[in-house]
């Protein structure tokens, strides 16, 4: 427990800095470029773990999971994570950083239409209270940022959904998070560098900047990367998305999944705290009261999933003691 304990700090500290990380090169790089380079970092970071899990397993990649993989990895990589770098360079890494940690929250309902997972009373409450603190922090009465706010929650959406897309490959093809992430994060590098490519031919690029989405055209795929830029890139690449994952990973091996979802609960408290050190983001008095919100729906939450797990897991002794005391009589 103590070692799993560790390898949730590390994960915690290394997820809680990754807006303020990408804040600091969001003027050196485009934000799908920078999106690219640090998720293919990321993803060689997380393979040799990834192998780990697989070795004796009997894995076999058909094309069934290939398509899986390929789905999944857009969801994450190029189309969640694209409104994440976008939300950055909108809006507060403080502000993204909070709303982004909502996901879990999103997850709920999800579940519920999408794998037919109950939706309990305290997860219904788990989700009010969180999007109260949601409109705490957005604050409708003086919502100057719309542009940002929007990337911020739809990088959060979709994530929910990619998290769905990963339980359902959990049920169908037996992945594990490592496993699941490690390709993912391979399959959707590739899918935005064939993108990031097809954004120089000329035409494309024309068109892209007559609709008024210029930085969508000609996207560059190694410049920008520099002496001045190249730590903040390793760090993006090595520490915050390989390692970061890893650890997350290797928390839920050594815990269990919702013991290493305190990860997340730590984010949104941590993270503007950082922010305010290194970026000088002010921690106003309704972001204040929404983080302390999310962080009571994220308690809430995790009750709600111990809860659940201790009743399953009586019912399924009960069925044991019952099926022993059947065979025992006969």
């Amino acid at each position: 427990m103590k070692k799993g304990l560790i390898f949730i700090a590390f994960s915690a500290l290394f997820f809680s800095t990754m807006e303020i990380a990408i804040k600091l090169v969001a003027t050196d790089f485009n934000p799908m470029q920078l999106n690219f380079l640090r998720f293919l970092i990321g993803s060689i970071i997380l393979s040799p773990l990834a192998l780990r899990h697989l070795k004796g397993s009997g894995f076999t990649l058909d094309k069934s999971k290939m398509l899986y993989f390929l789905f999944s990895g857009f969801m994450c990589v190029v189309v969640s994570m694209t409104f994440f770098q976008m939300a950055i360079v909108y809006s507060k890494a403080s502000t993204v950083a909070i709303l982004f940690s909502c996901n879990a929250v999103f997850v709920i309902p999800f579940a519920h239409f999408f794998l037919k997972e109950k939706l309990t009373k305290l997860s219904l409450l788990s989700l009010v209270i969180s999007l109260i603190g949601m409109i705490c922090i957005v604050n409708p009465e003086n919502l100057t940022n719309v542009t940002g706010i929007t990337l911020s929650l739809l990088a959060a959406i979709t994530f929910a959904l990619y998290g769905i897309i990963g339980r359902k490959g959990s049920l169908t093809y037996g992945f594990d998070g490592v496993v699941q992430s490690s390709f993912s994060f391979l399959t959707g590098s590739a899918e935005l560098l064939v993108l990031m490519l097809i954004t120089k031919i000329g035409f494309v690029a024309h068109w892209l900047q007559s609709v008024g989405l210029g930085q969508f055209g000609n996207i560059p795929v190694l410049q920008g990367i520099s002496w001045n830029t190249v730590p903040a890139l390793i760090y993006l690449g090595v520490f915050v998305t390989g390692l970061g994952f890893s650890f997350y990973f290797l928390a839920m091996e050594a815990t269990s999944a919702s013991t290493a979802s305190l990860v997340f609960f730590i984010k949104p408290a941590l993270a503007p705290i950082l922010a305010l050190f290194i970026l000088r983001e002010a921690i106003t008095l309704n972001v204040l009261s929404g983080i302390l919100l999310i962080l009571a729906g994220s308690c809430v939450e995790l009750f709600s999933d111990n809860r659940q797990a201790k009743l399953e897991k009586m019912r399924s002794l009960k069925q044991t003691v019952g099926t022993a005391n059947q065979a025992h009589i006969r």
